[in-house]
């Protein structure tokens, strides 16, 4: 556009006054031709760009154009305007329109402008320019006929790398190329959702799953068997541990797939077994018990002249209480037997190695004594400490067999 300051900065004086030369002339009688002559106005021209001083008889700037053999379309700009009158050392200037092909947001567009740099063609558009819209070429390159002009308006995209999201600007119409903007680089399993030949439109989110294949290697323990022995010389219903399990160890070689630092699978590759479990043995017996004493837990045994019954006040124990050594009264081993059916007596009451039936428990050996065993009171043999913390303290019915 022209810039109407410059150019009125750039006015010459007033014109002189055509009255007087007239005057003088008539004063003379002289109309001759350099009297005519001297009636031109000196008039500086600038047509795009390109100054010119010529001496005119044309009255207005309309006369002065038709002279010099200027034509003006309506899109061309001249100043001052054409009906304006010519005075001496006047400034006249005119700036052809030019053909420029102008493409915003991909739909292009012929225009006729008189800009003369881009930064003006987007002034004359009303198009403001944001920090990350793309204008291409520069605003200060000058504009030429049939320039090419691209402009790209940049739209909100969330961006989410490795599960940190931020929203980002940018003019990019594909996955693939708003990556390359962005300087994101892929990995080797990194994947991308939506796919990278996927078009991005304004406040869609572009997620960039980072993807890492690692090998984790453990050591875990190996749970070992238990197996049963049959014994002939214990009764049916009991049992002893001949040999305490031992759990192996194993070394395992795991692949794990995380996604954004999670895992999000796990998958077994190899194993080493570095020791091997040592089996659970125990001894099962299956001797049968005699008619007269014959007892299972859930029914006591018949009551007759030799079975005494009565009732007691029972507590639990366990082989490895405090205080305990392991071996009972009888010499019974019973951290190896945990699991054996016996119970802790006060001899004036239950014989030593009597068998006793116990309401709730079975048939038991009464092979030891404690020193808060006194009267009615029996304590009853539990595998573990949880088992006897089940039991607590009740009140049983018991008979006393052999």
């Amino acid at each position: 556009m022209i810039d109407a300051n410059r150019l009125l900065s750039r006015l010459g004086s007033s014109k002189k006054l055509a009255v007087q030369l007239a005057g003088a002339l008539v004063f003379t009688g002289s109309v001759g031709t350099g009297a005519y002559e001297g009636l031109k106005e000196q008039v500086t021209l600038e047509v795009d760009g390109n100054e010119q001083v010529i001496q005119t008889h044309a009255n207005t700037v309309a006369e002065l154009l038709k002279e010099q053999n200027l034509t003006i379309t309506n899109n061309d700009e001249i100043y001052p305007s054409a009906d304006t009158k010519i005075s001496d050392k006047m400034d006249v200037v005119i700036q052809h329109a030019k053909s420029v092909k102008f493409t915003i947001d991909g739909q292009e567009k012929v225009i006729m402008t008189t800009a003369q740099t881009v930064q003006e063609l987007l002034k004359e558009q009303k198009i403001k320019v944001k920090p990350n819209d793309i204008i291409m070429p520069g605003p200060s390159t000058p504009l030429k006929e049939n320039e090419n002009v691209t402009y790209e308006k940049a739209f909100p995209i969330v961006l989410n790398d490795g599960g940190v999201p931020k929203k980002v600007f940018s003019t990019s119409t594909t996955v693939a190329d708003f990556l390359e903007k962005q300087q994101i680089t892929l990995n080797e399993y990194d994947r991308v959702e939506p796919a990278v030949d996927a078009k991005v439109e304004q406040n869609d989110t572009v997620r960039v799953i980072r993807v890492e294949k690692v090998n984790d290697v453990v050591e875990e323990s190996l749970d070992y068997r238990e197996k049963e022995k049959v014994d002939s010389s214990m009764y049916k219903g009991e049992s002893a541990v001949i040999t305490d399990g031992v759990k192996g160890l194993v070394k395992r070689n795991f692949e794990l797939i995380k996604e954004n630092g999670k895992v999000v699978s796990k998958t077994l590759i190899d194993e080493t077994i570095l020791k091997d479990p040592v089996d659970r043995v125990v001894a099962v017996g299956t001797k049968s018990v005699p008619s007269s004493s014959a007892l299972v837990k859930s029914s006591a045994p018949k009551v007759n002249s030799k079975v005494k019954e009565m009732y007691v006040e029972a507590t639990a124990y366990s082989p490895y209480d405090a205080g305990m050594s392991g071996t009972t009264a009888t010499g019974i081993n019973i951290r190896k037997n945990p699991n054996m059916k016996m119970i802790a007596v006060d001899p004036n009451i239950i014989p030593l190695g009597s068998k006793v039936w116990v309401e709730g428990y079975g048939v038991a050996i009464a092979g030891d004594t404690g020193g808060a065993i006194k009267g009615r009171r029996i304590d009853i043999l539990m595998p573990t400490k949880d088992d006897c913390f089940d039991f607590g303290r009740r009140t049983v019915k018991i008979r006393i067999i052999s």
